[in-house]
Parts: C-alpha cells; structure tokens; sequence
C-alpha cells in the first residue's frame, strides 16, 4: 500500500468510488505493529497509560479530558487481543459499537483519579493484582511488562505482585515512528485544517488585534471544519518574540510588528505542529534579513531530508545556539529542532544540534515529522519563526504545510501615500517598509 492509493487525502468521507482512508486498515495495521514490536523483544505484556498508546492499540478515543487523567489502561500481551479498562459507560459503549475487537476486551475500571481516592483504599493494589492473575493466567508473570507512563502508587502495586517494571514508552515509540499510509493521509488532513486557520487569520490580522483574538479565532475555525482537539495556539507577536516565551497573552498588535504563531491540533488523532511568521501593516529591512535566515535554514535542513540519510545530517543543517545567540545547544533546545508528529505532537524521531550529532538515528521512509528553526532580529526587537512537516518519501521530503511561508507576508496592509494616484493602494508604509521579504 503506497501514498497513492489513497485518491483524495484531504476528504475523509467514504464513498463507493475511489480509495479513501480506510479506519478498519488503519485500525489492523497499528495494532499490527505495535504486537510485531512486542514479538520481536525481551517483553512479555505491554501495560499501557499514555492516551496516545491506547489509541494505537484500541482504537478507542474518550475525550482529550481525559487525558491527564490516567485512569484508562490497556494491557497487550503477546498472542492476545489488547484489554482495555475504561471508565465504566465507555466499556459499555465499546462493546457495543467498537466491534473490532472482541467484546471480553473492553472492561469497565476505576483508578485513584491522581490520587484523589486515597492509596489506603487499595485501588492501586486491586488493579495490579488483576493485571499480574492475568499475566500469570497466560504464562508471562515472568517476563519483564513494559510500562509507558505511571504513578508511583501504580508502580509499587505492581511490583509487589512480583513483576518486573521496564521502560515500555521506548518500544512503543519505534513501533509508531513509520506511519502507516491512513496515518499519513489523516496527517496531510490535519494540516490542510491549519492552511485553512492560517488563511483566516492573514485576513484577520491587522493593527490592534490582540494575540489572545487571534487564539480564539483560529479554535474556532478548526473546531468548525472537525477538529477533535486544539491543544494548543501559540500567539507571539513585538516584542515578546524575542526571547521567545511559549504562551500567549493579551498584547494589542502595533504598525510594524512581526507576530508568529504555532498551531497544535488534532484531526482523527493526527496532530500538527505548524509555526508561521506574519508581519502587521508593514516591515522594516531587520525583520525582512531575520526572516531570510530562518528560511534558509529550514529549506537547507528539508534538503537534507531522505531515506538512508542520519539524523546527524538533518540536525547539523540547523542554526547552532551561537548563531541564535545563545550560549549552549540546551539552551536554544526547541528553536531549532525537528520532531515526530503523529497521535502525538511529540514522536520519533526527535532531531536535535543538542544530542543528535554525537546519536544519530537513521532516516526512514514513512516517517513524519517537523522541522522548527528560529532566528532573532540583529537589535533582538523581534524574531522569525517557520516551521514544515515533511513526509518521508523514497524520493525525499514532501511538504504538507502549505500556507505561503516562502518569504515574510504582510497582514493587515492598507495604507496610501501621497505619490499613488488614490486608485490603487501602494502596499508601503515608511521608504524602509515593504509588505514582504522582497
């Protein structure tokens, strides 16, 4: 199955008359991988936390409430169908409409609710002493059982009952960092929904708006075309772009200002990360030169993009912490970096000048994953931020964040001078302004 058997990745409805994304393949074929993972290591079960593994492996999806909540949990053991304990009307749902596994996988639970039931009623001790019967039950009490993420009360329960307690995020992550090719259209999807908010917004954006308006405008926008969660929009705009903050506020746009965004939302699952840079009403030759390095320096990382290429080669075309100003790689960490997006905005592979160079991994077709690079402004009033997410393809990187970022754009331009005839808007402000990097 290639790329190109699915006809039109940006629709999602089915029909009888082309290919689509196929949910029962998507459904198979990660549960699939997540077992081969499992086949081919020193574990015997899997017991999984992270919302993002339970959906691989499920696929079965509650609500992102409860995602910090931890008190879904899914048990994978070799040989078996997964078994899933879910708050008590989810289970009773799933056996009624998620009919891709048996019914005897889904089952109502109850954990401590982040300790809000305390340790002394024992919910932890009787969720473990269930997990380990069954482990016991199937021969594999005595393999180590591969954990993503868990609270200390969980863990000790469960070593209490004799079982070995290893890393299992690790695994999970490599059976997910090749993307199956549903995955990979609901990915292209998911993106094309922020092609459509960044389209708003340009319109939108003009002297005044303050970050938090546009914050707003864009959930709405991605929850009107099925957005499933907007975990994050990240609004940045003057002053506060350098150094960059990582929240928004309620700071009014001025003539003159760069403002860049990042948005992280979920379509079906699939998530994006997708920073773009915008000027307001004009820009001046500082902003424009910022801009240009930016630029060139995620299009000479995209180039470096291929299979068999190393994460070494991706990670040393990325501007270094001295370039950025910045007197360490952990110090800059998350200006100028890559990672995995899939069901989670955070994947393999994680490419960084911080700790690939000297652990490179290698580069794969199928992967996604997006590429981030920032560059201050020479006074550091303001500063650049673009951000791709490439498709991995046999014949390299395929882009599938596609609103304009070949330059620096200019929202909200609707200024005259005195030397235009009054028909037609001259697009400049002051001699050093100009509505894009030209």
């Amino acid at each position: 199955m290639t790329a190109n058997s699915i006809a039109s990745p940006g629709a999602v409805l089915g029909v009888d008359w082309e290919e689509r994304v196929n949910f029962e393949r998507l459904r198979t074929e990660r549960l699939a991988r997540a077992n081969a993972a499992l086949e081919t290591s020193d574990l015997g079960a899997l017991l999984l936390f992270d919302m993002n593994n339970i959906r691989y492996t499920t696929a079965t999806h509650i609500g992102n409430w409860a995602r910090d909540k931890l008190f879904r949990c899914a048990l994978l053991m070799r040989g078996h169908d997964p078994i899933l304990w879910d708050i008590g009307s989810a289970a009773r749902q799933h056996k009624a409409h998620a009919t891709w596994l048996p019914e005897d996988s889904w089952r109502a639970g109850l954990s401590s609710w982040r300790g809000s039931i305390p340790e002394d009623v024992g919910v932890e001790a009787g969720n473990a002493r269930r997990v380990a019967d069954l482990l016991r039950e199937n021969g594999l009490a005595g393999e180590p059982v591969g954990i993503d993420v868990v609270e200390i009360p969980v863990l000790r329960a469960l070593e209490a009952e004799g079982l070995r307690i290893v890393n299992g995020q690790e695994l999970m992550q490599q059976a997910r960092r090749i993307k199956t090719v549903d995955e990979i259209a609901l990915l292209d999807h998911s993106a094309g929904m922020v092609d459509a908010a960044y389209d708003e917004l340009y319109r939108f954006l003009s002297v005044g708006t303050r970050e938090n308006d546009a914050v707003a405008l864009v959930n709405r926008v991605l929850y009107e075309r099925g957005s499933e969660e907007v975990e994050a929009v990240n609004a940045i705009s003057g002053e506060r772009c350098s150094p960059h903050p990582h929240v928004f506020s309620d700071r009014a746009t001025r003539p003159g200002d760069t403002a860049y965004f990042d948005i992280i939302h979920s379509f079906n699952g699939y998530r994006t990360c997708y920073y773009r840079t915008l000027n307001v009403g004009s820009s001046n030759a500082q902003q424009r030169d910022a801009y240009k390095r930016a630029r060139a320096a995620i299009d000479e990382a995209i180039a470096a993009v291929r299979p068999g290429a190393s994460s070494a080669d991706v990670a040393r075309a990325l501007p270094s912490a001295a370039d950025l100003g910045y007197a360490s790689e952990e110090e800059a960490f998350g200006l100028q970096y890559c990672h995995g997006v899939g069901l989670s905005v955070w994947e393999q592979p994680l490419i960084s000048r911080y700790h690939s160079l000297e652990h490179p991994v290698l580069i794969e077709e199928g992967m996604v994953f997006a590429l981030e690079t920032y560059w201050p402004t020479k006074d550091g009033s303001s500063a650049a931020r673009i951000e791709e997410e490439v498709v991995v393809t046999a014949d390299g990187p395929r882009i599938i964040t596609r609103f304009p970022a070949d330059q620096l754009y200019v929202a909200g331009t609707r200024y005259w001078n005195g030397f235009d005839s009054g028909t037609q808007p001259s697009g400049r402000g002051p001699a050093d302004c100009a509505p894009s990097g030209s």
